[in-house]
Parts: structure tokens; C-alpha cells; sequence
């Protein structure tokens, strides 16, 4: 289907791609990675022929069908429907020659065609594949021009997908997306009958659809075979060989070497040296081993806050009379939470973020924060609030005018902005290096609570990587508002539901979640319903989760003590296997060695009890919650 030749590119001096090859067998669904910058995007425009390459060829089958999103979200008065049903132009000019032709072996024969081409079925498909994306029917009915550009680029993304063409290009197609629709999406593309390729850093995607992953590396294109864990393994263990072999060369450099300088000036050993010299020549270059550069993410560490930070009692939010968006807002949040956002867009994520930032103000109820607590926000479009004539330092130094230019600096360090790219103007950043920037002015006064915003959209997968772990080891608390579940697996502990106007703990993991959103549509499908307003009554849902809580409650209060003791006991075995490791306390009484080895042998074995009733509790509690 798609063959890449030694193919080379320049952009202003600089190689994105230098005799790189790949090909691409009709029917596979590849996934393209790369760091931020390698030329990802570049590639899929070549491909496109939106860009000229400097040396080599690309290579389409002949009259193959290829299909992208268009970079300019739809505008106008057509309805969504309409929008996404004009992607098929095959189908688009047979109903208009149909309506105009007065010839009837000609009608006859239209009419054959749009059969062939299943034409009278494509306005379900399309609204099929509108629903999934989060357009419910009465909204597929409205002008394309009356929603806001990532609703409309989502609109886009749906006329790629309706036209079915044999070659379909997607570049981050899951940055306009919430959780249900990038799932929903997933799914799709997990059973698309054409070839995909496909640029995401959302490595559940593409462990769920790629089947081979191809990843510019130092300018080349590599593949490997399987989804993204897989390339992850080999390409790690590649790494472990190649370290190993370099090491391993080295060594036999430094022996060869050392008998040369010893023994050259030695007429008896004249003939060994030279021998040792030829076998240094075979040996060829020291192997190069080029590792990346780390991505670096650090939040400051606030200092302690009495709980709760915040809390709210009977909360109604909005934007006005009539405009009410949240009701019966009960909930608090404490110094070491981490709590992820679920529900639709539109349902009031947002809006719960801003009023837990102070961007908005309660309608109704009461909302209790400390006078001294610190909020850092991100959300994604502050990149547009970026002045791109200025650098990174300048909008740093702005927030922070009484700093020492090292300490300004150093704040910048933490997100991996050295002297270099710190005093590179915002016009020339990458989209992850302005992500990164935020990410940097957000926490500059180490901030009690972090609420991030779709935070990831521009990150590639090993920034991602690092912010979940920066996330982990800073010790204030987190509200995540994101698409991505390998985020919220690793970075939350709890979930809140915001649906139906209100904002509930939901009961589960993020797989019991995958699943109920799966049960509605396949409820809404059977149905004939909107899949937003699927799955059981409310009432009876409502009822089924406090029936649920309150069956979890004991079992997940267990768990938690047996955790905190083993915690509590791994701490007491590492202070006295460090007490016992101070050479100081051998020169001290025997009997207090032995004490200490006592009671070192006592905490081993209270630790291994702790241990097996935490996975008991734990083991409990998972089947409890099925």
C-alpha cells in the first residue's frame, strides 16, 4: 500500500529524515511515534503531498484512496450530518445527478451504483459514527458553525472516518477527545477495514489498535512488530544489548591497548604489541550508544496544610439563571488526593475546575478554603495566552520579578528548559515544549493543589511518562481533568462521576467504568436510544451504587489500615537496617547489636503478616468490586 524510500528532508538546515525507508502492507494499522519535533507530522504531509521531499520517493498503490483529517474545522450553516455525509463526494454526486437526470437507463444506472455502494445506509453510519464521538441526534441536527472549534474538529474527524478511505492518515486524533469518545474511537479503529496510520502519544490506543509500531529514531525509520508495549520491550532490550556490546568492546580496547603501551618498546614483546595493534584495528570504532535525552519534570513541594484544603457543602454551580450546570455539590478534597474527573464533555468538568481554581464563584452553597492555600491551573488552551515574541526566562521572570535570575532558572531547569531553549523565543517552541512551560510558570510557588486540564494533549509519550511520575512524588494534591487512562491508572487513586448534574465517587477502577460505557451503547444500540442517555434507570443506578459503597465500605477500610501498617513497618526496617549498617555502632556494647538484630528479625517477620493480610484485604476488596 505505502512504500517510503530513502527518503531525505530538510527544514531550515536541519535533517528531520535522512534515507529513511519503511513500508507499510495494505491492511495494517501502524502506529508512527517519535519524540516532540522528529518529524512525525512532516511525514504524513509528505506522504499527503502537501511537502516535497529533498531525495528519495514515496510510493502509493495506484488510484488508492487516502483520507486525513482536514486541518480547518468545518464552518457554516449545514447541519453535522450533512457535514460529515459530504465526505463521500462518490455518493454526494450521484444523488445530485440523480435529481437533475431525466434519462432513465441513466437513473437506472445511478441508482445501481449508489446500491453497490450501500449509499441509502450512509446516513446511519454517519450518525453512527457521530454518536460515538459524543453528538447526540438533537446536536447532529445543528448547524456545524454553532459549536466551538474542538466540537467542530471532532466533526472533521468523523468525515475522515465516514469516507472509509483505503489509506487513512490520523495525527493525534484523540487531542479534541474526551475518555468516552477516545474509547469509543479506539474501538473503531481496532476494526477498520483499510490501512491506518496512525501519530499518537496515547499509548492505550495504540497497544489497542497498532500492529506494528514504526518510530523515527535518529532520523531513520524503524519498525517493529506488535503494539506499543511490545516495541517499548524490544526496543529497551535492544538498548541492554547495545550498552552491554559497547561495554564489552571497550574493555577489550582498554587490555589491547595497555599490553601495547607496556610492551612496544620491548624488542621480545615487538611482534605480540603489533599483533595486539591489528587485532585493535578489527575491532573497528568504539560502538556508539545514543541514549536519548531524559525528559524532566519536577513540582515544588508545598509546605503542610491542615485538612480539608478545600470543601464544599450544598454547592450549586452555573453561569447564571437557567444556566445551571451542577446541583448538591458535597465534597472536600485533602493534601495527599489525587482525583481524576470521569464523565462527557459538556457534563461539567470544567466547570467543577473552575470553581475549585476560584475562576468561578458558587451560585448557591458554601465553599470553605484556606487563606493560605495555593492553586496552580493548566489547561491546555493558556498556549494561545503564550506571547510568542518572548522566551520562556522573559515569562518566567515576569511572574517572578524579585527572584534571582539562578532561581528563575532553576524553576525552568525542573521542566527540562536548560540555558539554550529557556532563552528560545515562544514562536519556535514545540507544542510539548509550551505544554512544558506551563506546566513551569503554573507551579512556580509550589502550589498546594494542581488542577490540570487535559494536561497531556501535546505531551509525547515519554514526557507523559514523566509527568505521571513527577505527579506521584509531588506531595500536594491533584484534580485531573484527561483522556488519556494511562494518566489517570497511574496518577489517581480516586475517582469522581460528574453526571446528571452532580458529581459522585464512582466505585471502581477505570476498567469498571470501560465497561459500563460499553454496556450503555450496546443498550443504546439495542435500543435505538442516544448512547449519553443510555444504561439503566437512574434511580436504579443511583440505588446500585450505594448499595455498592456501602457493601466496599468495610472491605476497602481494611485494606487501607493493612497498607498503612505495612508502611509503618517498612519504615521501622529501614531505619534499623540503617542503624545497623553505622560501622560506629559495632564499637559500641555487643549487647546492643543484638538487641537491634532481635528486634530487626521481629519487625521482618510482623512486616511478611502485615504483607499477606494487605493482599488479603486487597484480593477482597478487587472481587468485591468485580
Amino acid at each position: 500500500m505505502l512504500h517510503i524510500n530513502d527518503l531525505t528532508y530538510r527544514i531550515g538546515g536541519r535533517v528531520l529524515l535522512d534515507n529513511a525507508t519503511a513500508h507499510v502492507a495494505q491492511g495494517q494499522r501502524v502506529g508512527l511515534v517519535g519524540r516532540n519535533g522528529s518529524g512525525k507530522s512532516t511525514l504524513l504531509k509528505l506522504i499527503l503531498g502537501d511537502l516535497h521531499a529533498d531525495a528519495g520517493s514515496i510510493a502509493l498503490r495506484p488510484r488508492a484512496r487516502v483520507g486525513c483529517v482536514a486541518q480547518e474545522a468545518p464552518e457554516g450553516e449545514d447541519s453535522l450530518l450533512d457535514c460529515v455525509l459530504a465526505h463521500d463526494t462518490e455518493r454526494t454526486a450521484l444523488l445530485a445527478e440523480a435529481e437533475h437526470s431525466t434519462d432513465a437507463g441513466r437513473l437506472a444506472e445511478l441508482h445501481e451504483r449508489m446500491t453497490a455502494i450501500d449509499a441509502h445506509s450512509a446516513p446511519a453510519r454517519a450518525s453512527a459514527i457521530l454518536a460515538g464521538l459524543g453528538f447526540s441526534p438533537e446536536a447532529q441536527a445543528r448547524p456545524v458553525g454553532s459549536f466551538s472549534g474542538g466540537w467542530r474538529m471532532r466533526v472533521a474527524l468523523a468525515g475522515a472516518l465516514f469516507a472509509n478511505p483505503e489509506l487513512l492518515l490520523l495525527d493525534e486524533p484523540t487531542n479534541h477527545l474526551d475518555l468516552e469518545a477516545s474509547l469509543w474511537l479506539e474501538s473503531y479503529l481496532a476494526s477498520y477495514p483499510g490501512t491506518l496510520l496512525v501519530i499518537s502519544h496515547d499509548r492505550g490506543l495504540l497497544n489497542v489498535v497498532a500492529q506494528r509500531i514504526i518510530h523515527i529514531d535518529q532520523n531513520k525509520l524503524v519498525s517493529y512488530g506488535g503494539n506499543y508495549d511490545r516495541f517499548e520491550q524490544i526496543r529497551r532490550e535492544k538498548s541492554e544489548l547495545a550498552a552491554k556490546a559497547a561495554g564489552k568492546q571497550l574493555e577489550q580496547r582498554r587490555k589491547l591497548q595497555s599490553f601495547i603501551d607496556r610492551f612496544r618498546a620491548k624488542a621480545t614483546k615487538a611482534a605480540q604489541a603489533q599483533s595486539r595493534v591489528k587485532m585493535l584495528e578489527r575491532l573497528g570504532p568504539p560502538i556508539s550508544v545514543i541514549e536519548e535525552r531524559p525528559v524532566s519534570f519536577e513540582f515544588p513541594d508545598p509546605e503542610p496544610m491542615s485538612p480539608p484544603i478545600i470543601a464544599i457543602d450544598h454547592g450549586v454551580a452555573g453561569y447564571g439563571p437557567g444556566k445551571t450546570i451542577l446541583r448538591q455539590l458535597s465534597l472536600r478534597i485533602d493534601m495527599d488526593d489525587r482525583i481524576a474527573l470521569l464523565g462527557a464533555n459538556g457534563n461539567g468538568k470544567s466547570t467543577l475546575a473552575k470553581i475549585l481554581s476560584g475562576r468561578l464563584d458558587l451560585m448557591e452553597g458554601d465553599l470553605r478554603r484556606s487563606p493560605k492555600l495555593r492553586i496552580g491551573y493548566f489547561a491546555q488552551h493558556q498556549t494561545e495566552e503564550l506571547n510568542t515574541e518572548e522566551t520562556p526566562f522573559d515569562h518566567m521572570r515576569a511572574l517572578m520579578p524579585q527572584a534571582l535570575e539562578s532561581k528563575v532558572r532553576a524553576q525552568l531547569g525542573r521542566f527540562g528548559f536548560g540555558q539554550e531553549r529557556a532563552d528560545v523565543k515562544v514562536a519556535n517552541l514545540s507544542g510539548g515544549e509550551k505544554s512544558r512551560l506551563l506546566f513551569a510558570l503554573m507551579s512556580r510557588d509550589a502550589p498546594h493543589l494542581m488542577i490540570l486540564d487535559e494536561p497531556t494533549n501535546h505531551l509525547d509519550i515519554d514526557s507523559r511518562e514523566a509527568l505521571v511520575s513527577a505527579l506521584n512524588a509531588y506531595e500536594g494534591a491533584v484534580v485531573l481533568i484527561s483522556h488519556d487512562p494511562h494518566l489517570i491508572e497511574l496518577a489517581a487513586d480516586r475517582l469522581w462521576l460528574v453526571a446528571d448534574g452532580q458529581v459522585s465517587p464512582f466505585e471502581g477502577d477505570l476498567d469498571a467504568y470501560k465497561r459500563m460505557l460499553l454496556d450503555r451503547a450496546r443498550e443504546a444500540r439495542r435500543e435505538g436510544r442516544d448512547p449519553k442517555e443510555a444504561g439503566p434507570n437512574r434511580k436504579d443506578e443511583r440505588r446500585a451504587a450505594a448499595e455498592l459503597r456501602s457493601m466496599l465500605a468495610p472491605l476497602r477500610k481494611a485494606a487501607q489500615q493493612a497498607e498503612k501498617r505495612v508502611e509503618q513497618l517498612t519504615g521501622k526496617q529501614s531505619a534499623l537496617q540503617e542503624k545497623l549498617a553505622d560501622p560506629k555502632l559495632y564499637e559500641g556494647p555487643p549487647d546492643k547489636v543484638a538487641a537491634l538484630q532481635r528486634e530487626l528479625g521481629e519487625i521482618g517477620k510482623a512486616l511478611a503478616d502485615a504483607e499477606d493480610e494487605w493482599l488479603e484485604a486487597q484480593t477482597a476488596l478487587d472481587e468485591a468490586a468485580g
